[in-house]
């Protein structure tokens, strides 16, 4: 038989713990007690219209939907080593808001954490906002779409990672990352997708300096590039850009086409170097 909650306020420790088959509406999780772990271990619950200030409130749990949640700052670990979720038009903050999870989905929600998503797999965020210093460490099986994300060191050392329709605005993302193909999104970061492999940008707005260098098995398709000077080096690369490109240094191997490029450096290179810049309409250099 199911459990319904509703109208309470909790702050104990473990107050719910191993809470199972229940809905849990209206509810207030914070007080003098200021008791951790407060659903740790619980099972097939909903939580609807609630606010979470006690710390590590979701730690172990199986199967859960939660629909119009605040977990504010004191939380600081909300989610961790739990799977099967659905969180919808709520409010996430803490520092590590959800870690070493999987299966777990966020729809129209705001998010601030500054080491959000690490050491997780199967997560998905769709159209929402995020706020995260470091986004997705070491995390795999990855989706955004429709996401507004500002961070700095963002997708570090992630394997199959899928953005779509989304702006990033960040600083050296998708560094040592694995598998990860990005579409009609705009790009915003500093020495972006350094040693990745497998890196694919499809319809996309690359914007900053020193872009896409030490990359294997790189691809652009009909991308436009801006503020990008020493651009490719070392990388082997397939690139189609729209536009102009700063400059391009010393790509080791495949061929970048573009209407038109500023400089082209070929000096001092520490490895063999047979890239080739296409000028569109003007041949090879």
């Amino acid at each position: 038989m199911r459990k319904y909650i509703e109208n309470r306020q909790f702050d104990e420790e473990r107050a719910l713990y191993n809470l199972k088959h229940a809905d849990v509406s209206d509810c207030v999780f914070a007080g003098e007690a200021d008791g951790e772990s407060v659903l740790k271990e619980s099972r097939d619950i909903t939580l609807k219209n609630c606010s979470f200030s006690l710390r590590y409130p979701l730690w172990h749990v199986e199967g859960f939907r939660a629909d119009t949640i605040t977990f504010d700052e004191l939380t600081r670990a909300a989610l961790w080593y739990s799977n099967h979720g659905v969180i919808t038009n709520s409010v996430l903050g803490g520092i590590k808001a959800v870690r070493e999870c999987s299966d777990i989905s966020l729809k129209n929600c705001k998010v601030n954490s500054q080491e959000f998503g690490w050491k997780s797999k199967g997560i998905s965020l769709s159209d929402t906002e995020i706020t995260s210093e470091y986004l997705f460490f070491d995390s795999s099986n990855v989706t955004l779409d429709n996401v507004r994300m500002k961070g700095k060191y963002s997708f570090q050392y992630m394997e199959n990672l899928e953005i779509a329709d989304s702006e990033l605005d960040t600083k050296d993302a998708f560094w040592h990352s694995k598998n990860v193909t990005v579409r009609n999104s705009a790009v915003k970061g500093e020495y972006l997708g350094w040693f990745s492999e497998g890196l694919t940008l499809i319809d996309c707005d690359i914007i900053g300096t020193q872009p896409l260098c030490y990359c294997k098995d790189l691809k652009l398709m009909n991308c436009t590039m801006q503020d990008t000077d020493l651009a490719f080096e070392y990388s082997e690369v397939d690139a189609d850009i729209r536009g102009h490109i700063l400059s391009v240094k010393n790509p080791k191997t495949g061929s970048i086409t573009a209407d038109s490029v500023g400089e082209i450096i070929t000096e001092d290179p520490v490895m063999e170097c047979f890239g080739k810049v296409i000028i569109r309409g003007g041949g090879n250099v």
